[in-house]
């Protein structure tokens, strides 16, 4: 049975509603030719341990996505509490996000690997699917791993109502 559309939220009613679903923030590289490609996401989630899956939600109007997606492989980039300046730059449209930023490449990952973040996942992608205004993707995890310094294994940068508040810690009592 359909969905009676006129009776759905209209996108800002939705999108409030939604915003206070608190989202980890990621970056998602790759690399074209010689060029590094970004794109900030907040729609990462794990999908299965076997096999292992992810699943990334890409709005259809991204510039970088397809380009990313031509390689058939990138990088997950795990964002720290600390690194929403960096979310920001990603997420613009049109510039060189990767000027001043710091990363690193290497052979056997998909994308470029950036400079503390908590953790990363090497992908292929495996399906894309619609998803509305949205491509759903799935890739196969090659490989992960947490921060090689663990003093950068902070907190995760979380997105909640249109903004990048801290993690409250809780101290516990005896």
């Amino acid at each position: 049975m359909g969905v009676d559309s006129t009776q759905c939220p209209d996108e800002v009613v939705l999108r409030s509603v939604l915003g206070h679903f608190p989202t980890g923030v990621v970056v998602v590289t790759g690399t074209v030719g010689e060029d590094p490609v970004g794109m900030t996401l907040q729609s990462f989630l794990s999908l299965s341990l076997d096999p292992p899956l992810v699943l990334l939600s890409v709005a259809k109007s991204s510039t970088s996505w397809p380009r990313i997606a031509t390689s058939g492989r990138f990088l997950v980039n795990v964002l720290s509490e600390g690194q929403s300046e960096l979310a920001r730059r990603f997420a613009k449209s049109g510039s060189d996000k990767f000027a001043g930023v710091a990363f690193s490449t290497r052979r056997d990952l998909g994308g470029p690997l950036l400079g503390d973040v908590s953790a990363w996942v090497d992908c292929d992608l495996e399906a894309e699917h619609d998803g509305g205004d949205h491509t759903i993707v799935v890739a196969r995890v090659l490989d992960a791993a947490i921060a090689e310094r663990p003093e950068h294994a902070q907190a995760p940068l979380i997105f909640h109502r249109s903004g990048f508040p801290g993690l409250v810690r809780h101290s516990s009592s005896s």
